[in-house]
């Protein structure tokens, strides 16, 4: 038992976070729990300690310290509070992989800390890359750290890359499902509701993911991601709607030959080839029947009415601490969205007033970005206050 895996999953209470202790049940036999967080949902924490029995948890939410600490005493498990504590805990000697499934900006931080600590990552925080995709992938090259993506379409490129890293990509191809508006216009979209937008055909996320995936924000996210994990340019990187989400993404080489990684809706299979690379477990997910799709179908995506889409590439393009500003003022979109502040489609304005309000840095540092998320936040609220 003494070789198994010891994993921290910063973020244990969300969707990504749930499944992975899923597989890790599943699997005792080759990974264990070493360090569980979260930061408002100290019930759920509290019950995935006293089932792993983690050597420590961290609450973000302070106020919450002492309902977790007097739960988790008698058990020995140390508890910890704060977003300090967080970036200290993942530096720990007995951790071996970290998990980075906190939700937007939250992850930057703390994946730096691991980094840094030299410790392999698993990530299903995209926005880390997105928000600091050069100094994340210049960090990692000077630890001789590993990151391995947990996102779908980046799992599936991964997937597919395998065996064939000195092959030179011509294109990556990064599928979407289209959300629950897919073929929608604009006229549609200025009256739909959060319930609606909460209704993902096929994916069973968290709230905010599933906004981004209604806005193709996720989509636009992703590409940002993509960008950096496999080392290649925006024009490089192609969108295509395939509405069964069968097909996770595909690789095109130089060749004219193009790889595709394919599949059930599924997280907790990325999630575990994350964590057993380069080994495949067995698992009893379920499994695809041909039989059961008679056929798959793709489609261009309509970055005219799904305008966040086209805002991602922009920052892309644009590069610096653009993309920062693009993922800071989606945050807020989408947090304003769901409190039935702001209108589906005014999410998109929101985020361009931002794009063009905020100061651009060529060549920012880890404090030029900490700079602008902030900067862009407040511009952000002070935008909501004058609309509204």
């Amino acid at each position: 038992m003494s070789n198994r895996k010891r994993i921290a999953i910063l973020g244990s209470t969300g969707s990504i976070g749930t499944q992975t202790l899923e597989v890790i049940r599943n699997h005792p036999e080759r990974f264990e729990v070493e360090v569980l967080t979260a930061h408002n949902n100290a019930d759920l924490l509290i019950a995935q300690a006293l089932e792993f029995q983690p050597n420590c948890v961290v609450i973000g939410n302070e106020d919450l310290y002492v309902q977790v600490k007097q739960a988790l005493d008698p058990q020995y498990i140390k508890v910890y509070a704060g977003e300090i504590a967080l970036t200290h805990v993942v530096e720990m000697d007995s951790i071996d992989m970290v998990l980075t499934a906190l939700v937007g900006y939250a992850g930057l931080i703390p994946t730096i800390h691991a980094i840094r600590a030299k410790k392999p990552i698993a990530l299903a925080n995209k926005e880390t890359l997105v928000v600091a995709g050069e100094l994340i992938t210049r960090l990692a090259r000077e630890n001789a750290v590993n990151i391995y993506p947990i996102d779908s379409e980046h799992s599936a490129i991964f997937q597919c890359l395998v065996g064939e890293f000195h092959n030179p990509i011509e294109k990556l191809i990064l599928t979407a499902s289209g959300g629950p508006f897919r073929g929608k216009d604009r006229d549609f979209l200025k009256t739909v509701t959060k319930a609606q937008a909460l209704k993902h055909p096929n994916w069973d996320m968290g709230a905010k993911i599933t906004i981004d995936s209604a806005s193709l924000m996720n989509k636009g996210l992703e590409v940002i991601e993509a960008k950096w994990l496999f080392g290649v340019d925006a024009k490089q990187i192609e969108v295509i709607v395939h509405p069964q989400s069968i097909v996770h993404s595909l690789i095109q080489f130089t060749d004219g030959s193009i790889k595709a990684q394919l599949g059930l809706p599924d997280m907790r299979i990325p999630i575990q080839f994350a964590l057993s690379y380069p080994e495949r477990i067995p698992s009893d997910f379920p499994r695809f029947d041909f039989a059961q799709y008679a056929s798959l179908t793709f489609e261009q995506p309509d970055p005219k009415t799904f305008q966040n889409l086209q805002l991602a590439y922009d920052a892309l393009n644009r590069a610096g601490n653009a993309p920062c500003i693009l993922n800071a003022a989606n945050e807020i979109a989408v947090a304003s969205f769901l409190k039935e502040e702001l209108g589906f489609l005014e999410m998109s304005d929101l985020i361009r007033a931002m794009m063009h309000e905020v100061e651009y840095i060529r060549h920012p540092s880890l404090a030029d970005y900490v700079e602008t998320d902030r900067m862009t936040r407040i511009r952000a609220k002070e935008y909501l206050k004058r609309k509204n």
